[in-house]
């Protein structure tokens, strides 16, 4: 061993005793005579003192810089009292060094890693080993191996089964673009990389292994948000002969769990965690990934406005669209900019604009207030109950269209009045999903969630007669406005899964080519089951309250899909291009 302790874990009780430590030189410090040294490794940092009357190790002492890794082995002592430094836990010590070993040097560093400075994000993942000597980086990927052992913890200990299923999958496309791997033995044939493990995993329900967890990576070709990466991992379950009940009440009592374990500062904001249906989410939040740690709510005045004098909300009535209001407590304050702040948010989901009312003393002030009549507007107002003193802001537009982007609009108005509160976690279920969705850029019929997921049983005669209206045994779970997890029961019938295929026109030839196996295992017996997926990036970005999934990933890449430290994407040599059957063709 070349180190007898880290530099975390030395105190008082460790006085007079000769220890010997390895590190990195953290701060670096000369004081009238004596040299100070911060030593630096993975568990904390530890002062080490150089006395100038040890001549050989002070001279080599004043030779180190930042960044050097050293052995050093001296004697504790006390520090000085008044010389404590209560926030760091080796602080009541310092170790006088008698011995020293320089085991490397190192250049200067492109960015400071002793103080936490903003610095550009593509140099950060250019030097993302750098970055991890940093506190804020190496806390986030402590908080994430803690978070992915409570994980597994929790479900072996309730009879789940790790099982790895493979990265070399066959291509069956669901919405997002796949990663291809070309196959070198078999020409012109490719495989894919998983966008999740989902029919495999329903597939060990199949194989009778009842309960299955598996911590899955999962890849897709998908332009990136700060929440999205090309590679990503799940936590993936299945469970047999279960309702969704079930489903729910163990991922609930998983995460209240890990939250209490991880977190015990943040306040639960309701336990059990309050559930909403997809449609009661849109209607009041305006989201199906709802941040209810604040109470502003939407209020459909859509009856109000049939046939009213203002055409913009007759019009999207009379068209089959509905009418929205969002009441902003004091926001009769806001100025005309910041009203018009709010509506370039609510057009960038969609909305033409946002129709305002100013609720003042004694009248009403805004473009619809002369069309709508002094009784509609009351009318509006009362629904909405505003007070004096209040901002009224509508939508008008199809359901979708006037619920989401007003619900983009409440997350603003909440970040501009502070009405978020901190250290809070406020989960919520969203059940009752519509089954199918009609897909914008081609207009057909497509699943909401995967075409595995079961329609609830007294919708199933609607799926060929009136597909929009059936509603899925589906779930997902939300933490403070960000979906983290979603699942649903599975359908386990050949024949009910064959009803699907046909509502979204898949013929029995595709459904063979692309989920041939799936329909064969349905004929051995497959037991009712049902799962769920957590995204443990985000999860752990919550916990850890980031705003970006790169900041609790080890090595992330870019915004545009690259590894600036790697430097991958790369181009392949010719040679090996062909042994895989490949020519690359000049855009």
């Amino acid at each position: 061993m070349l180190r007898t302790h880290t530099c975390g874990e030395l105190s008082s009780k460790n006085a007079g005793k000769t220890v010997t430590l390895c590190g990195w030189v953290h701060r670096r410090r000369d004081h009238g005579g004596l040299i100070f040294v911060d030593l630096r490794d993975r568990y904390g940092f530890t002062q080490i003192v150089f006395d100038p009357e040890k001549k050989q190790v002070f001279s080599t002492a004043e030779t180190v810089r930042p960044e050097w890794v050293l052995r050093i082995t001296g004697a504790v002592r006390k520090r000085l009292e008044g010389a404590e430094r209560k926030e760091n836990p080796t602080g009541e010590i310092e170790v006088v060094v008698e011995h020293i070993e320089i085991l490397n040097q190192a250049k200067t560093p492109p960015f400071e890693i002793d103080q936490e400075k903003d610095v550009n994000e593509e140099v950060r993942l250019k030097y993302r080993y750098l970055d991890m000597r940093r506190e804020r980086l190496r806390k986030n990927l402590l908080l994430r191996h803690e978070f992915l052992r409570l994980t597994r913890e929790f479900f072996a200990q309730r009879d789940f089964i790790e099982i790895e299923t493979p990265i070399l999958i066959k291509g069956t496309p669901e919405g997002a673009r796949e990663y291809l791997v070309p196959s070198r033995l078999h020409g012109g044939q490719f495989y894919v990389l998983p966008q999740s493990p989902q029919q495999l995993k329903q597939l060990t329900q199949i194989g009778g292994l009842d309960r299955y967890a598996q911590i899955a990576r999962c890849f897709r070709d998908e332009d990136l948000r700060g929440d999205r990466q090309p590679e990503f991992t799940q936590l993936d379950l299945e469970m047999s002969f279960v309702t969704a009940e079930d489903v729910m009440q163990i991922n609930e009592e998983a995460l209240t769990s890990i939250t209490k374990k991880l977190r015990p500062d943040v306040k639960i904001l309701e336990s059990p965690f309050p559930r909403f249906t997809w449609e009661e989410a849109m209607n009041r939040f305006g989201s199906d990934k709802p941040d209810i740690r604040y109470a502003l709510e939407l209020v459909d005045v859509t009856d109000l406005c049939k046939g009213c004098g203002f055409g913009i909300f007759a019009d999207a009535v009379k068209n089959g669209g509905v009418v929205k209001v969002l009441r902003v407590p004091g926001g009769a304050i806001f100025s005309r900019k910041e009203i018009d702040g709010l509506t370039e948010t609510a057009k960038v989901y969609g909305a033409k604009g946002l129709a305002w009312i100013k609720c003042l003393e004694g009248k009403f002030e805004g473009v619809p207030v002369a069309k709508l009549g002094e009784e509609t507007t009351k009318q509006l107002a009362k629904a909405a109950k505003a007070e004096q003193g209040d901002l009224l802001l509508f939508t008008a537009d199809t359901f979708g269209i006037a619920c989401t982007s007003l619900g983009a609009v409440r997350i603003d108005v909440a970040k501009r009045l502070n009405l978020i509160p901190q250290n809070v976690f406020a989960y919520c279920w969203i059940t009752d999903f519509p089954m199918f969705e009609i897909e914008k850029e081609t207009g057909e019929l497509a699943a909401m969630h995967h075409p595995f997921t079961r329609p609830k049983n007294e919708h199933i005669e609607k799926i060929a007669s009136d597909p929009l209206e059936v509603k899925a045994e589906a779930y997902d779970l939300a933490l403070n406005g960000n979906e983290i997890a979603g699942g649903s029961i599975r359908i386990h019938e050949e024949a009910l899964q064959k009803q699907i295929f046909d509502a979204l026109k898949i013929t029995d030839k595709d459904a063979e080519r692309r989920f041939g196996h799936m329909l064969e295992a349905f004929q051995y017996g497959a037991p009712p089951h049902g799962g769920i997926a957590w995204g443990l990036d985000r999860l752990v970005m919550l916990f850890a309250e980031e705003t970006s999934i790169r900041e609790v990933i080890a090595f992330p890449k870019d915004q545009k899909a690259k590894d600036l430290m790697l430097g991958a994407p790369t181009m392949i040599p010719e040679k090996q291009l062909s042994e895989l059957h490949i020519r690359v063709v000049e855009d």
